[in-house]
């Protein structure tokens, strides 16, 4: 059983710990971080082991009564895996760290490909991560257009995509700090961002993003445009789709109109959060002409990637070599049907 840790204890951390914590192939150590106020209290309410990460968190942590079971480099001593979800720039300087001390690391999507040479996608590239020492879980966006357009590639469909995002101005729980209100901000750049961060997981893919900052924080919204290698049907395609266990197809005339509905549905399941792991793409929305497929879908922004990092967890530490047995445990684990 490998011992896993994770650091930094927010939005992503938090639930990268449930689901490690719910593996029967893998053990949470600990948890790392500065703060301590509610967040790092909620994690000691749940049995897990908590570690400073500074001197001064350490002290700040006591003063508030929680019971510290030690630094982080104690921590890392007793490990054999860190998932660090620290915010933006702080992960890439612990890589420093991580390998003076020889241990194996994931990093998020908001870290550059280049920190670790390798960039994960489950339904993608699972073998190529088995035995390396790092790797990155792309973001939430880029997780998305790799296992909508993976699944048609592999049936031969794919030949080029173009997708417009509409993304979330904000994480939720940070909606009071901050965030566009009565506007839309656009990216200035085209391709945006995400198009070629999923050519670093598959450089084959012909993909060109555009993206919209939109003043909602619920989960970002694509809207898809799919030249294919020949002409086919619409029951085709789905059925393509399907091949996906992280895809969900939802039904427009069933209610689920919008962003909102969805994640009510979600949390009507008993998912924790009302998280939603899987793309949910509407199904009676999709539409083929020719060769050409028009398709969108919502995703929740701090759900998507915890299947994939479990998944990078057991291929960088060997727990199974195999992808798809790995994505068959992980969705069984988290109830992904």
């Amino acid at each position: 059983m490998k011992k896993i840790a994770v650091v930094g204890y927010g939005v992503i951390g938090k639930r990268v710990a449930d689901a490690v914590n719910v593996q029967e192939d893998m053990d949470l150590f600990g948890v790392c971080d500065i703060i301590s106020d509610w967040r790092i209290q909620t994690a000691l309410e749940k049995g897990f082991a908590v570690f400073a990460a500074t001197k001064e968190a350490d002290e700040k942590m006591r003063s508030e009564g929680i019971c510290v079971a030690g630094s982080m480099q104690e921590l890392l001593e007793r490990v054999d895996l860190v998932v660090d979800c620290t915010p933006k720039k702080i992960a890439a300087k612990n890589v420093e760290t991580y390998r003076e001390k020889g241990i194996k690391f994931i990093l998020q999507g908001g870290e550059k490909h280049e920190t670790t040479g390798h960039s994960f996608s489950a339904e993608n590239n699972y073998e190529s991560a088995v035995g390396l020492d790092s790797t990155r879980v792309v973001s939430c966006n880029t997780t998305s257009i790799l296992r909508t357009l993976t699944t048609l590639k592999r049936a031969d469909l794919l030949n080029y995509a173009r997708g417009t995002l509409l993304r979330r101005a904000t994480d939720p729980w940070e909606s009071h700090l901050g965030g566009i209100m009565n506007t839309m901000v656009p990216e200035k750049e085209i391709p945006s961002h995400q198009g070629p961060d999923a050519q670093s997981v598959d450089p084959d893919l012909d993909v060109i993003t555009s993206a919209v900052k939109v003043p909602q924080t619920l989960s970002h919204m694509h809207y898809w445009n799919v030249k294919l290698k020949k002409n086919a049907s619409k029951e085709e395609v789905l059925a393509t789709l399907k091949t996906s266990t992280r895809i969900k197809l939802i039904h427009y005339d069933q209610g689920l109109v919008s962003n909102n509905t969805i994640k009510e549905m979600y949390l009507d399941m008993g998912r924790p959060w009302g998280d939603m792991y899987e793309v949910a793409l509407w199904e009676d929305m999709l539409k083929v002409v020719g060769d050409e497929l028009f398709y969108a879908y919502v995703v929740d922004n701090q759900a998507i990637v915890i299947p994939e990092t479990i998944d990078a967890i057991r291929a960088l530490t060997g727990i199974e070599n195999d992808g798809q047995k790995s994505i068959v445990k992980t969705n069984k684990s988290l109830g992904i049907n």
